[in-house]
């Protein structure tokens, strides 16, 4: 059978037509109309600058089309009635006039009429490219920002060229898409180490129980054992859970109350619910300052005060001192009385070396120190609720480090 006989090219019409098919599919209605939006706003510029050429020379075409009868009617000319000789005929000199400002004219007119649909086609043309070279950032930003996704927020656009408008956008891109990687980022942290954390407490039961279970010869002692071991692991697991909820709550909701609340006035309750701890490890604690009067949630700033002194406390070293002072400011680097008042509470303590570069990532849930998770000391949540906390009153928290070891934690709040 020949090859070119139709049983043979039922085949590869088939394939071929399948191609076709699965490529049309590819493109799709969607990208159709990406195409369409992509080229709306250039086809749109286009239009616009295209009739703003049309314009222009419309107005210049009759502009000189006016202007070529005023510059003949200035030049010398006989006075009515005189007679010229024109190419072998003799006519009068005012119709002669009138003739040759209307040859000036039809000519302008018809030269014009010429040239006007070139010079629009052309500044059309020239006007889609230079458009769309100007427009291509803007598509760069478009295919970015389609293309984002959890795993690629590493990449930037950083636009060369020019510093214009469009640089700006781009720069201002790129500059969003730092902050949604640092974003998810500590999300991730957050989720891995709130995972590892709910799963300590958890494991401890499990091989508590699985321990005692597993021995035949387990008395009441054993199971009391297991008990107190099983409880305080609850505990934890519970207090962990608090922290969690308090948090999420706070950075959600913000504010539920707003009444004067002094700042100095708590320091007093916060000693008092870490006296064991202070007297177990012989820390000298030493209070200053004057009333701090700010305007806020009593029982979120009551949490502020207790995190920063348990912190102080919790991670201190034995014999080691915490200076707790408050008062109302001027806020950082102004001078009391200069600038917005804000009551403040300072919380400086001992403890061990810290880097100053990794001060800020105390702020961070889960972190202590040098430590990335929390051992059998806290949560690694305090500064956190602290931070969010002071947020949500519109104040500011900083930290320093404590050259010979330790922190110094100010919390300021609008008085």
């Amino acid at each position: 059978m020949p090859l070119n006989s139709p049983t043979d090219l039922g085949p590869v019409r088939s394939v071929r037509s399948a191609h076709l098919l699965r490529a049309e599919r590819g493109r799709g209605p969607g990208t159709a109309q990406r195409v369409a939006a992509r080229n709306g706003l250039r086809l749109r510029l286009t239009t616009l600058s295209t009739a703003l050429l049309a314009l222009v020379g419309a107005l210049l075409l009759a502009l000189a089309y006016l202007l070529v009868g005023r510059v003949v009617a200035a030049l010398p000319h006989f006075r009515a009635g005189t007679l010229v000789l024109v190419n072998g005929v003799t006519v009068e000199a005012t119709e002669e006039s009138n003739r040759v400002v209307q040859q000036g004219r039809d000519t302008v007119l018809v030269v014009g009429l010429i040239a006007f649909p070139l010079v629009v086609i052309t500044g059309g043309l020239m006007s889609w490219v230079l458009i769309g070279q100007a427009l291509r950032p803007l598509s760069m930003l478009t295919s970015a920002a389609r293309a984002l996704s959890e795993s690629s927020l590493d990449q930037r656009i950083a636009l060369t060229g020019p510093r214009d408008e469009v640089a700006e956008l781009a720069d201002t891109f790129d500059d969003m898409l730092g902050r949604l990687q640092s974003a998810f980022e500590a999300e991730r942290r957050f989720v891995a180490n709130a995972s590892h954390e709910l799963r300590t407490p958890l494991s401890v039961i499990r091989t508590e129980v699985d321990v005692t279970l597993a021995d035949p010869s387990a008395g009441v002692d054993d199971l009391r054992r297991m008990g107190e071991v099983a409880r305080e692991a609850t505990d934890r697991a519970d207090r962990l859970l608090n922290s969690l909820l308090f948090l999420a709550r706070t950075q959600a909701s913000g504010l539920s109350v707003a009444a004067p609340v002094d700042l100095a006035d708590l320091v007093a309750p916060a000693l008092l619910a870490v006296e064991s701890e202070v007297t177990g490890r012989g820390l000298e604690i030493r209070v200053s300052g004057g009333p701090a009067v700010v305007c806020g949630d009593p029982a979120l700033l009551e949490r502020v005060v207790g995190n920063l002194i348990e912190n102080a406390v919790r991670h201190n070293v034995p014999g080691g001192r915490v200076a707790i002072s408050t008062g109302v400011g001027g806020g950082v680097g102004n001078p009391p009385g200069v600038g917005h008042a804000v009551g403040y509470v300072e919380v400086a303590s001992g403890g061990t070396v810290i880097d100053p570069r990794t001060v800020a990532q105390l702020f961070e849930p889960f972190r202590q120190g040098e430590r990335a998770r929390t051992g059998h000391r806290g949560s690694g949540l305090g500064l956190s609720i602290v931070s969010a906390v002071v947020s949500a009153h519109g104040g500011t928290v900083s930290a320093t480090a404590v050259t010979g070891g330790g922190l110094d934690v100010r919390v300021e709040i609008p008085a």
